[in-house]
């Protein structure tokens, strides 16, 4: 069961260097092997530890002191065992539940220890164990089966080298996800005499936690090649849709990313076990104030108590407001007592020494007849038995009881029939925090499928300055789609998803006119994406990285535009019943830098580069000129965005032969560089990705979650803060914050902090502070200044019309010294904030002002953060506010703020489960 490894004192890596199917060369790195360990003990270090960490607990150390000095017959006029058996019933209890969870943990590390791939020993592949498979080894694996290590794919059963990983173990997600070989590696196929020959040297990047990024070289026949993450399979994956595929280990044991992102989860305790060790020290402290005043009164007498209250109330902690009446009650009776005893000892005791001796203790110390001596030792000893006497102050049971509390509670969670979707309950995952639940101050909530259901739908479009997917009635005016509005028919596309609904009849009328704008739009929708296709039931289904993309390859098949299957070479598609295939040359793909993916292709001698991406980034890189089509295209993207659907912007261009062979050059550099490289590529991206050509824009729907603004509502009633985290942009972060009624048009202000550098960012806070502390404000509503305003409550730009953040905008001016009064309900705010400016906001020298402006708003949302910044937020307010804190969430990029909450809660989403394991419920 058990399995010691030897402690490596090596120095920190900065490169890894791998020889292919040399084992001895490797040894010489001494890098890890492949065995796991997440079990805290052993057979030896079971009690010692074990012990160690329970007496951290104030209570089981206070009552182990007690048990000493009850073992002195001197001291002690109590038998021991009152203290033992509880003592030693508590601790075995508690070791038992230890030790039990720790057999559990090394079931499972044995159980994935265990597991057993095959690995090329000797010119064939055999069974190994997972824990005897080391850097540098060549593994088979086969359909279905988990991923031992990180491995360096080097060739499959799919054509081109490709296999098919899914990562609901490392990210929560259960899309199919793509990798891919490299060419030279490729033609290995599954020969082992050619892999026993195989002779490869790997340069690579250190272990470390980034999932997204691998970076490295292959030295080979001669050739230095670039590798990425593409060609990369990390432990925890398991292969799907492939045959077989052969890998090499480059990461093995604890230096794989899924290992490294395991890391220590932070203890989280409550204010509960924070009380009750305030009690304890607070106790601790009477009593030794107490026991010492014995020695004080035979010689002061009463004089010294009163220095002695005044001190006690310095050092009692001042959060435990109920502690200082304990003190209290715990001074008068002791004080009473022990006056009363020494009085006695000096006046009346002395004289029956006759009958009632000293004790022989005493004698042996002092003489005789030294009366003030003996009785200044007789003092020192009732120091310590007052200790014990007075030990029923803080009873051991209290710790178990509060854990049963706890434990109740929790049960309570799990059966609560009101917390039941779908027929799956509520799982409390701790029991250690279920009494934070009721002193919540502040919630911080994730929007993308908390909030909203993350499952995006095709809502609407602008094509060249053509708005579609509007409803119209009879008298020409937009309206809302009710149960009984006719529905675009789409029974004449065999490939049509039938769960696809939309009411624009014009659109579908225009693709099948083939309108060349119509057919461009929805031609770079099928072309432009990472997506994958597979095939359920005899149906086309779409295996997408995200419910985005998704939403939009699905919305291109619908209108004719069937994306059928890819390659690494070319991308396959139907077009309104022909099918077309185009050579795929390059993938320049999204990332939170970029904001942007494009594709370039080959067809009919014509080289093409498709791009989709936020607004804000493709408008920046338009080819110059027709500002009607740009200005046109803005005012809808504003009216999609107030209707809270999540927008992006279409363009493309054609590239001349030699333009792409000498971005391709400069390309192919950045990606075999092996410092630095994502910044090599994006900065190339960037010369190829300009003077672009608008086609139009896309809005998809992420609907609310049921109940959501009744909830929010009732959060607000009970004067609890709500802030938002999000990754969206401003306008549709506000428009579902009217939605959700987390903004009311009965605001007094809602201000917007969008700088781009730190004094602007600080001037805007210094503003808001200043108007905070002014009740004369103009409210946010549509009577307050006349500009017509959506559904929503708000209006975005457009020509001639003020914006949010000159709605918004703070005058100068100085405070009035009320700026940290308490709102009323008419002084309610709001703050919204860039995660451009959240940057300089979130700086020490900035952060306090940050803070005490957000603290007088009843609702704040951040937009545009990353997951770093959701953390940072929730920490500033869990430091500084010193309030109970919650994070709510269903994305790996929440399981930061999660962690850094007080509870977390985590809902099994659309974006996975990955945030489920780190949570409270």
């Amino acid at each position: 069961m058990f399995k010691f490894k030897k402690r490596r004192s090596l120095p920190k890596e900065t490169e890894r260097k791998i020889y292919v199917n040399q084992a001895d060369r490797n040894e010489e790195f001494q890098y890890a092997d492949n065995f796991i360990k997440t079990s805290k003990y052993n057979m030896f270090t079971f009690f010692p530890m074990n012990l160690f960490e329970q007496f951290q607990r104030l209570a089981n150390f206070y009552f182990l002191i007690l048990l000493v000095l009850q073992l002195i017959p001197q001291i002690s006029s109590l038998t021991p065992w009152t203290t033992i058996v509880p003592l030693v019933a508590v601790l075995c209890l508690t070791a038992l539940k230890d030790g039990i969870d720790d057999v559990q943990r090394h079931r499972n590390d044995n159980l994935v220890n265990g597991r057993i791939s095959h690995v090329l020993r000797d010119g064939e592949f055999k069974q190994e164990r997972w824990d005897h498979v080391k850097v540098g080894d060549i593994i088979r694996m086969e359909n279905d089966q988990f991923v031992a290590a990180d491995l360096l794919l080097l060739s499959s059963s799919e054509p081109h080298g490709l296999c098919y990983i899914e990562t609901a173990e490392l990210d929560g997600e259960t899309n199919l996800k793509s990798r891919q070989s490299l060419p030279e590696t490729a033609t290995l196929l599954d020969d082992n005499a050619a892999f026993t020959r195989l002779r490869a040297e790997i340069t690579c990047e250190a272990p470390n936690n980034n999932l997204s990024r691998y970076e490295g070289a292959l030295k080979l026949d001669g050739s230095q090649l670039s590798l990425n993450n593409s060609q990369v399979l990390l432990r925890g994956c398991i292969l799907r849709n492939t045959v077989w595929c052969y890998g090499v280990v480059v990461f093995a044991g604890k230096d794989t990313k899924l290992m490294q992102n395991s890391g220590k989860t932070k203890l989280k305790r409550t204010s509960i076990d924070r009380l009750l060790n305030y009690l304890i020290i607070g106790v601790c402290i009477c009593l030794d104030t107490i026991c010492l005043l014995p020695h004080h009164t035979a010689e002061q007498r009463p004089c010294g108590y009163a220095d002695g209250v005044d001190f006690l109330f310095i050092e009692c902690p001042a959060r435990a407001g109920f502690l200082l009446q304990i003190v209290m009650f715990l001074l008068c009776m002791c004080t009473i007592c022990t006056i009363a005893c020494g009085i006695w000892e000096s006046q009346i005791g002395v004289k029956f020494q006759v009958i009632q001796p000293w004790d022989v203790f005493v004698e042996a110390i002092v003489n005789r007849q030294n009366q003030s001596g003996a009785i200044a030792v007789i003092a020192v000893l009732m120091f310590f038995s007052y200790f014990i006497v007075l030990n029923t102050v803080v009873p051991i049971s209290l710790y178990v009881s509060v854990e049963m509390i706890r434990l109740a509670h929790s049960f309570w969670i799990n059966w609560d029939q009101e917390m039941v979707f779908k027929d799956i309950p509520a799982k409390a995952r701790t029991t250690t925090l279920n009494e934070e639940l009721g002193q919540i101050e502040y919630i911080f909530s994730d929007k993308t499928g908390t909030l909203t259901q993350n499952i995006m739908t095709f809502n609407k479009c602008s094509i060249n300055g053509r708005r579609y997917g509007d409803v119209v009635d009879e008298a020409g005016e937009m309206t809302e789609p009710l149960e009984n509005t006719p529905l675009t028919d789409f029974s004449d596309n065999p490939e049509a998803d039938l769960k696809f609904r939309f009411y624009d009849k014009t659109l579908l009328r225009d693709v099948k006119k083939r309108d060349p704008d119509c057919d461009l739009f929805f031609r770079l929708l099928s072309l432009c994406h990472t997506v994958m296709p597979d095939e359920k039931n005899g149906r086309l289904v779409y295996q997408a990285q995200s419910p985005d993309e998704g939403a939009l390859v699905d919305a291109a098949r619908n209108f004719g535009f069937v994306f059928l299957y890819r390659n690494p070479t070319s991308i396959t598609c139907k077009i309104m019943d022909e099918e077309v295939e185009y050579e795929l040359l390059d993938i320049l793909d999204f990332n939170n830098v970029r904001k942007r993916m494009s594709v370039i292709l080959r067809k009919d001698g014509k080289i093409l580069l498709y791009c989709k991406g936020a607004d804000s980034i493709i408008m920046e890189r338009l080819r110059p000129g027709n500002d009607q089509l740009k200005q046109i295209t803005n005012d809808h993207l504003n009216s999609f965005a107030s209707d809270g659907l999540r927008t992006l912007c279409l363009a493309w261009k054609e590239l001349t032969p030699t333009q792409y062979s000498t971005w391709k050059a400069k390309y192919h550099e950045a990606t075999v560089a092996l410092e630095n490289r994502e910044e090599k590529v994006d900065a190339v991206a960037e010369e190829i990705e300009k003077d672009l050509i608008l086609i139009g824009a896309t809005a998809i729907e992420d609907k609310l979650q049921d109940g959501v603004p009744d909830a929010i509502y009732s959060l607000a009633q009970a004067e609890i803060k709500i802030w938002v985290l999000t990754g969206d942009k401003l306008e549709t972060a506000i428009n579902i914050g009217y939605s959700c009624k987390l903004l009311t048009d009965d605001m007094r202000e809602v201000f917007i902090i969008d700088a781009d550098d730190a004094a602007g960012t600080q001037d805007q806070l210094e503003k808001a502070k200043t108007k905070l502390g002014s009740p004369d404000s103009p409210m946010l509503s549509p009577a307050a200044d006349g500009i017509p305003r959506s559904k929503s409550g708000v209006t975005f730009p457009g020509p001639g019309s003020p914006t949010i953040h000159d709605i918004a905008t703070v005058e100068n001016g100085h405070s009035n010294g009320t700026a940290a009064k308490e709102m009323d309900e008419n002084n309610i705010c709001a703050l919204v904030i860039q995660g451009k400016s959240l940057v300089f906001a979130l700086t020490p020298a900035m952060e306090m002002l940050f803070l005490e402006v957000a603290s007088l708003c009843r609702a704040v949302i951040c937009c545009r953060v990353t997951p770093l910044q959701k953390a940072l937020v929730v920490g500033l307010v869990k430091k500084h506010k010193k309030a109970i804190t919650l994070a709510i969430g269903d994305g790996a990029n929440d399981v930061s703020m999660i962690k850094v909450a007080h509870i977390g809660v985590g809902i099994s989403g659309q974006e996975g489960m990955q945030v489920c394991r780190v949570l409270f419920i």
